[in-house]
């Protein structure tokens, strides 16, 4: 048996938390079944402990910044760098009368995100080896196929992301639904038979809607239905999930922020997605992932692929990471070490600490909220 010195794990204390919020303008306006937008803000949060930070992020408005500053900091300055558990609890109660959901769940996953990111890079490791993986990569999805493309742009972007070897792909429906048929159809055209084909109505269809269009997509090939109604509405869920053909999957949690969202969800979808960027960063992607193995069903990472590669690593039951158009842009265009898809997977750097990046602070300024 090995003995093991306590005081040699015992890390050094917090000594800062900060937040600063960046606004990118995205290459063409977008929209999807239920929203519109014109550009992409990302909340960054750092947390420092000696010479070494940590980095997390969230896409979220730049109100959340504050909350991390006035709220969360306080909670976190002075706890152990290591202990990320007490950590997140710290900022759970620090949020009791604020809301773990909306704006304070997403100030949480990026203070959460760094805390782990400074833990890795304290003890040297990537932190995939630090969670310990169950797999050597994460499969990736294209996502885009925005309701405001036209035909030419949605063939020439899911089409883009099959021909670099992205076996599957992802498309926004629902803003016009008399319209979807025919996009859904281009879509199948300029990526082929044997690419994956998904789509995402963000919640904007009515059940018996919904079921109709399923039909219809099932046959082009469709095999994932994204949030076909409102995740809040879990008994239209669970019908739409009984009843789709076979062969689809109905999904959803993107926007779930505590474990009992994630369990009521899992009761009712065939596949069970979170974002780390809004369900309590890392710890509450992990919990997340348990949550959806003890209902036998895989985990989907939503969005921020930066953050989710390394954690994705360590879930048994990964089923692939959304490659989203916009945080792709942006990531590549902040952080240093931003990792490429090959053969249609990411795979965390073995030779970089934490989550494998730096940002690029200077490049950011420009952006500044």
């Amino acid at each position: 048996m090995i003995a093991i010195d306590s005081t040699a794990v015992a890390g050094p204390p917090v000594e800062a938390v900060s937040a600063a919020a960046y606004t990118i303008a995205t290459d063409r306006p977008e929209s999807d079944g239920t929203f519109a937008w014109d550009s992409t803000t990302m909340v960054v949060a750092e947390v420092r402990a000696g010479d070494v930070t940590g980095i997390g992020w969230t896409y979220a408005p730049a109100a959340v910044e504050g909350l991390v500053a006035g709220l969360l900091a306080p909670a976190v300055e002075g706890t152990n760098a290591l202990d990320t558990g007490v950590a997140h609890r710290a900022m759970r109660t620090a949020l009791r009368n604020t809301g773990e959901a909306g704006a304070g769940g997403m100030a949480l996953s990026a203070v959460d995100v760094a805390l782990w990111d400074l833990k890795a890079k304290l003890l040297e490791m990537p932190l995939a080896s630090l969670l310990g993986r169950a797999h050597a990569d994460v499969p990736v999805y294209g996502s885009g196929g925005f309701c405001s493309y036209s035909l030419d742009e949605l063939r020439d972007q899911l089409g883009g992301w099959v021909a670099e070897g992205i076996p599957r792909v992802k498309m926004k429906v629902g803003r016009e639904p008399a319209d979807d048929l025919a996009r859904v159809r281009a879509a199948r055209e300029a990526i082929g038979g044997d690419a994956e084909l998904f789509v995402d109505a963000n919640g904007a269809l009515r059940v018996r809607q919904a079921l109709r269009f399923a039909e219809r997509y099932a046959e082009l090939g469709v095999t994932w239905f994204e949030e076909p109604v409102r995740s809040e509405n879990l008994d239209g869920l669970r019908l739409l999930r009984d009843r789709a053909p076979a062969g689809m999957d109905v999904a959803a949690g993107e926007y779930a922020a505590t474990p009992l969202e994630f369990r009521d969800l899992a009761g009712v979808v065939d596949c069970l997605q979170a974002d780390a960027t809004r369900c309590g960063g890392i710890t509450g992607l992990l919990a997340a992932a348990a949550i959806a193995q003890a209902h036998e069903l895989d985990l989907s990472g939503h969005c921020a692929p930066t953050i989710h590669t390394h954690p994705l690593t360590a879930v048994p039951n990964l089923r692939h990471l959304e490659w989203f158009h916009d945080h792709v842009r942006v990531e590549r265009m902040l952080f240093e070490g931003f990792l490429e898809p090959e053969g249609g997977c990411v795979r965390p750097d073995p030779e970089r600490p934490g989550l494998g990046v730096e940002f690029r602070r200077v490049d950011a300024e420009r952006y500044a909220a």
